[in-house]
């Protein structure tokens, strides 16, 4: 059992470096000076989409059509690097707060980007290679928050350094190239 949890908190850990949910966490540190509510917002998008991911994988792992998955993924990548040039109340008025808090962006934001990305194929290779389920989630969650949490905790000490419009700028460029990228029509 503890050979599954650490096998899955390493390959799930492995695949998140320089991956886009973690630049996305880095960028919410950036805009939300929250670093619990952001935790705990990537620590629930995390559960619900990987024990979901695990679940699928392990019952229908046959049926799952990738180029939909990929088609969905590219969109919505692109969708948030639309979103991402749109600024936000904070930037200019640091005493309103924004429709979306972080808890929220966090949970939406991290659910969506999970959707067929490298570290939910992790998930679901360890489901349906390694027993018991339980380890596996709980691994792969662990994984995560291992590499995510301290990326809030440093993007928060470093948002004071950086100009918002710019982090803005190249962050939707970003999520736009990586959105095309991802789109079937390449493969």
């Amino acid at each position: 059992m503890f050979s599954t949890f650490f096998i899955s908190t390493g390959a799930v850990a492995l695949s998140e470096l320089g991956d886009k949910t973690q630049l996305f966490a880095l960028l919410l540190a950036l805009r939300y000076h929250a670093p619990v509510r952001l935790i705990a917002g990537i620590f629930l998008a995390t559960i619900l989409n990987h024990i979901a991911a695990g679940w699928i994988a392990v019952e229908l792992a046959d049926q799952l059509p990738l180029y939909w998955l990929r088609m969905g993924t590219g969109i919505a990548c692109i969708a948030l690097g639309a979103w991402m040039l749109l600024p936000d109340t904070l930037d200019e008025e640091e005493d309103r707060p924004s429709r979306f808090g972080p808890f929220a962006a966090a949970l939406v934001g991290f659910f969506i980007l999970e959707i067929g990305d490298k570290t939910q194929v992790a998930t679901m290779l360890m489901a349906t290679a390694y027993q018991p389920f339980a380890a596996v989630m709980a691994g792969s969650i662990f994984g995560m928050m291992l590499v995510n949490a301290p990326i809030v905790m440093i993007g928060r000490n470093i948002s004071a350094r950086l100009p918002l419009k710019a982090t803005r700028l190249i962050s939707a460029l970003i999520f736009a190239i990586m959105g095309v990228v991802m789109l079937p029509v390449w493969s």
